[in-house]
């Protein structure tokens, strides 16, 4: 085990500590209302109770856990995302090639080669996997399938592998370390959704795209945006390099993009005529429907912090 950051450590026990309330909650609300039915509030709740503990389990443990933690995440994203998105039979083989990227991409991670990490799959995996459809001799549905899996292997294995490369970038707050990185980046996402929904909820009127997503509101959006931005302002400094300013932008940027990354899937969901991406996690979905906003504030957020800090 590697020592935790202090800052880290606060980070996880006041994450512990929203867990615990929100059960309590939902314990209040149960024996305050015993005809309602709260099994989906339950199986969300006890699904975040896994997910955080086996997160902050990885973290303590060590940096090549974490590694492994996330690869693994990407392997079921990449996995669930071609189970829900129809490829051609022929491009069995080519698939493995894309699973074999999770690997390699992640290896790139934990040895820390920047320069290679961050153009092995938009350059060089791009460029092999068509070739590789080519000697198969199917030119049915070509550019359809080398768009889906492109795209997959994008999102799934490139997109989120910026969030375990968070673990090698140079130390620059001591206080929070690495570790501070991971956790601000994954709390103000999630909770970035959880401002918007809050919003649209008490004050959502005007919809922004109905055919996309019909509770997305700009009421939902502008209020999480303002909130995360600035929660993200006062948070930044104790969980990464960024002074107060640098970190109100970072909460604007995580805003922006977990909502794009949100409704991205949303549309994925909306043209295959699908409610959840799978069912792997209670009363959640699937993994794409968890990592949704991630797969865009995990990149973004990378480089911003990249060129502003390092």
């Amino acid at each position: 085990m590697w020592e935790i950051p202090p800052h880290s450590l606060y980070a996880m026990l006041v994450v512990f500590g929203l867990l615990v309330t929100a059960t309590t909650c939902r314990l209040i609300l149960k024996r305050l209302k015993p005809e309602k039915d709260y099994t989906e509030l339950r199986q969300r709740i006890q699904s975040w109770w896994w997910m955080i503990g086996i997160l902050f389990l990885c973290l303590i443990v060590s940096r090549t856990t974490v590694i492994i933690l996330f690869a693994f995440i990407s392997f079921l994203a990449l996995k669930e995302f071609f189970s829900i998105v129809p490829t051609r039979q022929a491009d069995r083989r080519v698939l493995f090639w894309a699973y074999l990227s999770i690997p390699v991409q992640y290896y790139l991670v934990s040895i820390g080669w920047y320069g290679l990490f961050i153009i092995f799959i938009p350059v060089y995996l791009f460029l092999f996997l068509p070739m590789r459809m080519v000697l198969i001799g199917e030119t049915r549905g070509f550019i359809h399938s080398a768009g889906i899996i492109h795209w997959a292997v994008m999102l799934t294995v490139f997109c989120l592998s910026h969030i375990a490369y968070l673990l090698m970038l140079p130390v620059k707050n001591a206080d929070a370390g690495g570790m501070g990185l991971v956790i601000f980046l994954l709390f103000m996402t999630q909770f970035n959704d959880v401002c918007q929904f809050i919003w649209g909820k008490l004050l959502g009127r005007h919809k922004i795209i109905p055919k996309v997503s019909p509770n997305k509101t700009w009421e939902g959006f502008i209020g999480g945006l303002l909130t995360i931005a600035l929660v993200s302002g006062f948070l930044g400094p104790f969980l990464t390099p960024l002074n107060f300013r640098f970190s109100l932008l970072a909460g604007l940027l995580i805003s922006v993009s977990g909502f794009i990354g949100d409704v991205v899937i949303s549309s994925i969901k909306r043209d295959l005529e699908i409610k959840d991406s799978g069912s792997l996690i209670p009363g959640h979905g699937g993994i794409l429907d968890r990592c949704d906003s991630l797969i865009f504030t995990s990149p973004l957020f990378f480089h911003y912090l990249y060129y502003m800090s390092f």
